[in-house]
């Protein structure tokens, strides 16, 4: 597209879609201002007007990709809204599981803009306190406490190991996913994969019956809904 069509903000939409595109192939190691200028067909002056630096960029597409995660997320958990069980005790936990179903399925989708949703490191607040929401729009982990929260909400799990529960949860499905996009599990058949990950999440659903003492029945399939 010619620079001479852009106008009214069309330019920055226009770089930050060829960011996200280049995060996409290839991480946020993809972004580079000047080469998106030429991308788009712009000087890279022209760009600059925009974005003072990349990492104002590198955080725009940060945001978009975090929105990604979310709506991965988001599927997963509507799904169990519509066909999920009467009984809101294994409803709450199929809400934890679809929190981490969608987020590996991201990870696994889109491996480059998945690393690139994590490339901007959130900053301490006033309290001490670290925003993991990159806009108030996008909060995988608001997401991941709410169906925690709904957990201790039908007496599934305990107070006392709620506390913390989110870095439990994010540290599993986070780690599994870079295993599988990066590590020595990047091979594993599809099919394995899956089973895998549903053995970590029962695992997890497991540890948090034992914390009140909840009875799994064996017809109790937290996995039912797919």
């Amino acid at each position: 597209m010619p620079a001479s069509s852009y106008h009214h903000g069309n330019l920055r939409e226009a770089l930050v879609e060829a960011a996200v595109e280049a995060a996409r192939t290839n991480g946020p190691d993809g972004i580079g201002l000047r080469d998106l200028a030429r991308t788009v067909g712009v000087s890279h002056s022209a760009a600059y007007r925009h974005f003072a630096h990349r990492d104002e960029l590198v955080a725009e597409v940060a945001v978009r990709a975090m929105r990604g995660l979310v709506e991965s997320m988001q599927l997963r958990l509507d799904a169990v809204e519509r066909t999920g069980p009467v009984d809101a005790v294994l409803r709450a936990r199929q809400r934890l599981m679809a929190v981490g179903e969608g987020y590996v399925a991201y990870a696994l989708a889109e491996p480059g803009l998945f690393r690139s949703a994590f490339a901007v490191r959130p900053q301490p607040g006033p309290d001490g306190e670290i925003d993991l929401a990159l806009d108030p729009s996008v909060d995988p982990y608001g997401m991941l406490s709410a169906a925690l929260d709904g957990l201790v909400a039908v007496g599934y799990l305990s107070t006392d190991a709620r506390v913390g529960a989110e870095a439990t949860c994010w540290s599993v499905v986070h780690g599994f996913s870079l295993l599988h996009i990066d590590g020595p599990l990047a091979g594993t058949p599809d099919a394995s994969r899956d089973q895998t990950l549903d053995q970590v999440l029962a695992a997890i659903d497991r540890s948090y019956a034992a914390s009140t003492g909840a009875v799994i029945r064996p017809d109790d399939d937290v996995f039912a809904r797919r």
